[in-house]
């Protein structure tokens, strides 16, 4: 099995002329045929909706087309409700989820009509006193500890995760708001980050279920809806299966079916906050090939860097990579692919097998559609490059343009020479 990039040489041959690499491309009629399936594989309940994650990609232009299907928008930041905002997604097309958040936050995400997620009980007096009540409608975070396990595989550990109450603390949650004020209740939880099964989901339901079944005989509160949030992964090796969203649809529903309806809860609306899924695989970052290297490895360095793909410095994460245009030419060739940061893991690949590279060669790298250029910074003064959307049609939209020197010293307005460096 091998990845396909959605531009070919040639389209980035042309792109480049106008836009210089390195820059991130977003292939529009695949976000498109993706969010169609979602919403197809979960219309067995009528409240479905998904809330896409902001901080995955947070560009408007991107966000107006999975707005066009419905979507909402899942923030974690003051920021970010204000891009929501901007987009005129407001109220409960808003899931507020964040942890250690600042009164500000809760504030604006109140303004906005926004359904507010709390990740710990001690949130509960926080808020209230941020705005001044707490709201009809609520959702809190569950955290159920222990490991996460599919089969025999250990998924992850939740236990060690900063997010999220106890099941005690739930319950003592639910008891509390309700006496407060509050009506409508929701329950949300993200145990496992990148799971490429079909299982996550129906096992994380089942879990939320239970627990949601649970908290309605003990507290007597009214779960309007539960949130499965995000973690359904993208095959990032070619050797990965894909997920295959409407069997992930349909085991949740079977569990629906087993936990909620038995128990008088059929009118649960099933909510997700999906990031990585909706955008990851529609995205690639363009570079070209500018320098060589031969010592004790073979070096191919590139004119992006960890500043633009911070995935594999910070994680060790594997992106498939295409060099255009020898997409089926052998790979026998042996390369560290690298980036220009004075930081040693400012690498794309660590012993890739690739065709021949030569200089002048555009690499592809695969699945940076999200996570990809939300998590850029700046270090070394590097700039961020743009982004571009390939339409259906197949023209070339500019969504972000890359940075300038102006823009890294922008916030030096206060230093004697800032405006001299602003101008630069």
């Amino acid at each position: 099995m091998n990845k396909r990039p959605f531009v070919t040489k040639e389209q980035v041959e042309e792109i480049a002329k106008t836009y210089p690499t390195p820059f991130h491309i977003y292939d529009e009629k695949g976000i498109r045929e993706n969010v169609k399936a979602l919403k197809e594989a979960f219309s067995w309940n009528p409240g479905y909706k998904e809330y896409f994650a902001v901080k995955a990609t947070p560009n408007p232009f991107l966000i107006d087309i999975l707005k066009e299907y419905g979507c909402g928008c899942d923030c974690s930041s003051y920021t970010e409700l204000l891009l929501s905002e901007a987009l005129d997604i407001k109220g409960h097309n808003i899931m507020f989820s964040s942890n250690d958040t600042p009164a500000e936050d809760f504030i604006l995400a109140d303004k906005l009509g926004a359904i507010i997620n709390l990740d710990d009980i001690t949130h509960i007096d926080f808020l209230e006193k941020a705005i001044g009540h707490i709201p009809e409608t609520i959702s809190c975070r569950y955290n159920p500890g222990g490991l996460i396990k599919i089969s025999n595989d250990i998924m992850d550990n939740p236990g060690d995760a900063k997010y999220g109450m106890t099941p005690e603390q739930i319950t003592d949650a639910f008891r509390i708001l309700k006496e407060k004020g509050a009506k409508e209740f929701g329950i949300h939880a993200f145990l496992v980050s990148n799971a490429v099964t079909n299982d996550y989901y129906p096992m994380l339901a089942k879990v939320l279920f239970e627990q949601a079944v649970r908290l309605a005989e003990e507290t007597g509160v009214h779960i309007k809806f539960i949130n499965l949030s995000g973690g359904i992964g993208i095959p990032y090796r070619p050797d990965q299966e894909p997920n295959d969203i409407y069997a992930i649809g349909e085991g949740v529903r079977r569990v629906y079916e087993e936990v909620l309806v038995p128990a008088g809860m059929g009118d649960v609306e099933i909510y997700t906050e999906l990031g990585r899924y909706m955008l990851g695989p529609y995205g690639g970052l363009v570079t070209k090939a500018i320098h060589e290297k031969h010592t004790y490895k073979e070096y191919i360095g590139t004119d992006a860097c960890a500043v633009n793909l911070m995935r594999p410095a910070m994680y060790g994460a594997y992106h498939h990579i295409t060099v255009l245009g020898k997409e089926d030419e052998p790979c026998t060739y042996k390369y560290d692919v690298t980036g220009s940061l004075c930081e040693n893991n400012d690498k794309f690949a660590v012993d890739r097998m690739l065709p021949k590279v030569d200089m002048g060669d555009y690499l592809f790298i695969h699945d940076a559609g999200a996570h990809g250029f939300s998590m850029g910074y700046n270090y070394n003064g590097k700039l961020k490059s743009a982004e571009l959307l390939l339409r259906e049609n197949g023209d070339v939209q500019l969504i972000r343009r890359a940075e300038k020197p102006a823009d890294y010293f922008a916030t030096f307005d206060c230093f004697p020479i800032g405006e001299k460096l602003i101008k630069k």
